[in-house]
């Protein structure tokens, strides 16, 4: 048996409002806030689902049976790219119908209560063809991605066709739209002018040229004024913050990710092997560290997502499977680090658009038609397993907000030192609030084989108590599997003080609590309740254990169990 003690008696940060500037009120009163922690709801915490789809890589008759699925998975928010070279490929005449139609898209989000982002560029990369940029910007005197008078022309007259389609749809108007992102990865990623390819081979600026990082900034404000003046007034206002990226917190909410599996180093022909990534290692993001450096203080400011792995496109150069539990190990990681935002990139593949003058409308070192991403749910609509293990954490995010957001990150000695080649190690983290929370364990890493991590216990030191998890048998995990087990966490009135199995979700039925569990891949299930509270307690598969004033319940672990617990109250 191996023990593992973290101490959690460590001082937590203060929460408290921020962002002022990023809030609104639509026509029902209800209120859209943030504190340095998390997003809010009326004043409430709300655990924020981000699941990417691009309306313009889908058949427009099925958007309504794809968003339908996507709530079902729990996704609560619906970020989209607007990509420009899908809406205006030939100079001066824009396509809004059909798949193009992006009002008819915000409006069945809205018939399903799903919130909406607009990712509305000018530049979005998406593996899109010039990262999104109409061909015709090519031939035009100007320096795209700049404060050059004739490129933020065409971005103005833009923004007004964007902000005709999608009028009287935002926050403020009753509508789902709550969030405008303004560029992508400004500052830190351009894309190949596609029509020099093979010749030339000229790429598009990341926007940095030989400026300050006060007119960065400018360029920034500058776009969300047009935006404003467009009528896309939302609560939030977006930007992507990594790689040295510009997104400052005085214009935008900035937002984060993380890839596992990256087809775009081998554009560097000397690259022949993949390197195991260290995405999967556990991290505090409040405060700097690996793929999170960001220009201001993380402490005053939420950590949230945007483009965490939930797929990644082949290659011609680089063609993988992606193993779908990556996805859940890169939520587990991010969420452990304090993440109450996520947002998966993509979470709904779709198929590239055939232009009207150029064929393809893709970038050319990706498949000239498909855009699946390998995501949750595919091209043409098919769920994966990555869906199904989403939709578990996903559930349990909405049913739990109100106790989890509030939680903070607490790392053992050493665990942002882990190597990624170091599988051996057990990887864990908590989240606590007070004296209850949760434990997260991860034993999946790309391009490696994690082994099987068997017979060990936890042991919480607490403010009032060292807990140990569990006090009867012992912890184990399979290879490629991640979890995130509850402690001290109040249930219907009664304590339970750890649970070995993940929780799900609960809801009620005539006046009964019913909450719902599953057991991790090689997890040996075990309940421990308080047992001050409870006058009766029948299982349908399993034992049961008193001790002083503990329950212990241990069911059968290879089939379904039903406990019922019934308190002294009723």
């Amino acid at each position: 048996m191996k023990n593992y003690q973290i101490n959690l008696k460590k001082e937590l940060n203060s929460i408290y409002p921020t962002l002022e500037h990023l809030q609104g009120v639509n026509p029902n009163g209800e209120h859209i806030s943030f504190t340095n922690h998390y997003m809010m709801k009326d004043e409430k915490p709300f655990f924020g689902i981000c699941g990417e789809f691009h309306y313009s890589r889908y058949d427009f008759h099925k958007w309504e049976d794809e968003i339908i699925k996507m709530k079902m998975a729990g996704i609560n928010i619906i970020p989209t790219y607007i990509i420009w070279n899908h809406h205006e490929e030939i100079k001066g005449q824009f396509r809004w119908d059909g798949s193009f139609n992006i009002r008819y898209f915000v409006e069945l989000c809205k018939k399903h209560q799903v919130e909406v982002i607009l990712r509305i560029g000018p530049f979005v990369h998406g593996e899109a063809r010039n990262g999104g940029l109409p061909d015709w910007l090519y031939g035009e005197p100007c320096n795209v991605r700049s404060n050059d008078e004739r490129y933020l022309f065409y971005v103005k007259r833009y923004y007004q066709e964007i902000g005709n389609q999608v009028r009287g749809l935002f926050y403020k108007d009753g509508g789902p739209i709550i969030g405008v992102q303004l560029d992508n990865e400004y500052c830190h990623a351009g894309a190949p002018w596609e029509m020099t390819t093979g010749t030339s081979n000229e790429w598009i600026n990341n926007g940095s040229y030989d400026t300050s990082v006060e007119e960065h900034h400018h360029h920034i404000e500058i776009l969300k004024e047009f935006a404003i003046e467009a009528g896309m007034i939302a609560p939030i206002y977006t930007g992507t913050g990594w790689g040295g990226a510009q997104a400052s917190p005085d214009t935008v909410l900035p937002l984060w990710g993380g890839y596992a599996f990256w087809p775009w180093i081998f554009y560097d022909e000397s690259i022949k092997e993949h390197p195991v990534t260290p995405e999967f290692i556990y991290r505090n993001y409040r405060k700097p560290t690996y793929n999170f450096e960001p220009t201001y203080d993380p402490t005053t400011v939420p950590f949230a997502c945007c483009e965490m792995g939930g797929g990644m496109t082949v290659f011609y150069k680089y063609r993988f499977q992606l193993p779908y539990h990556s996805v859940e190990a890169m939520a587990n990681i991010k969420v452990a680090g304090g993440c109450n935002f996520v947002g998966y990139y993509v979470f709904h593949g779709g198929s590239n658009p055939l232009g009207l003058k150029t064929p393809y409308l893709n970038e050319n070192a990706t498949p000239k038609i498909s855009y699946d991403y390998q995501a949750a749910i595919g091209e043409f609509g098919q769920v994966r397993e990555s869906y199904a293990r989403l939709k578990r954490l996903h559930y349990f995010f909405n049913s739990f907000q109100k106790e989890f957001c509030p939680t903070q990150t607490i790392l053992p000695e050493g665990a942002e030192d882990i190597l990624p080649t170091d599988v051996e190690q057990l990887r864990y983290a908590v989240r606590i609030d007070k004296n209850k929370g949760f434990i997260f364990i991860n034993n999946y890493q790309d391009h490696l084989v994690s082994p099987d991590k068997n017979d060990f216990n936890l042991i919480l030191s607490l403010s009032d108590e060292t807990l140990t998890i569990p006090e009867k048998n012992n912890l184990s995990l399979a290879s490629e599997e991640s979890c995130i087990l509850p402690f001290n966490l109040t249930l219907a009135g009664l304590t339970l003080k750890y649970a070995t199995t993940q929780l799900i979700t609960k809801f009620a039925k005539d006046d009964v609590e019913n909450y719902f569990f599953f057991m991790p891949q090689g997890m040996k299930p075990e309940y421990c309740f308080v047992n001050d509270s409870i006058s009766n307690i029948e299982i349908s598969q399993g034992t049961i254990i008193k001790e002083n004033n503990k329950l212990f319940i241990e069911p059968i672990s290879t089939d379904l169990s039903k406990l019922v617990i019934t308190t002294v109250s009723g």
